[in-house]
């Protein structure tokens, strides 16, 4: 699960949907099909999730 799929599911759960909720949604729609889009010509996450660490 990405941090897109969470804040998808973040918005399929909110009482109310927030002003800019669905131009969201859609962002994390296309990043997700981006990303799956890589991983299929590349076979392997996109850098910034490959290379993500914890800094903290």
């Amino acid at each position: 699960m990405s941090r897109y799929h969470l804040v998808l599911e973040a918005l399929r759960r909110s009482a109310r949907v927030p002003e800019g909720g669905a131009a969201l949604a859609e962002l994390c729609h296309a990043m997700l099909a981006r990303h799956r889009g890589y991983i299929r010509e590349h076979f392997e996450d996109m850098p910034g999730i490959r290379d993500w660490t914890w800094a903290g």
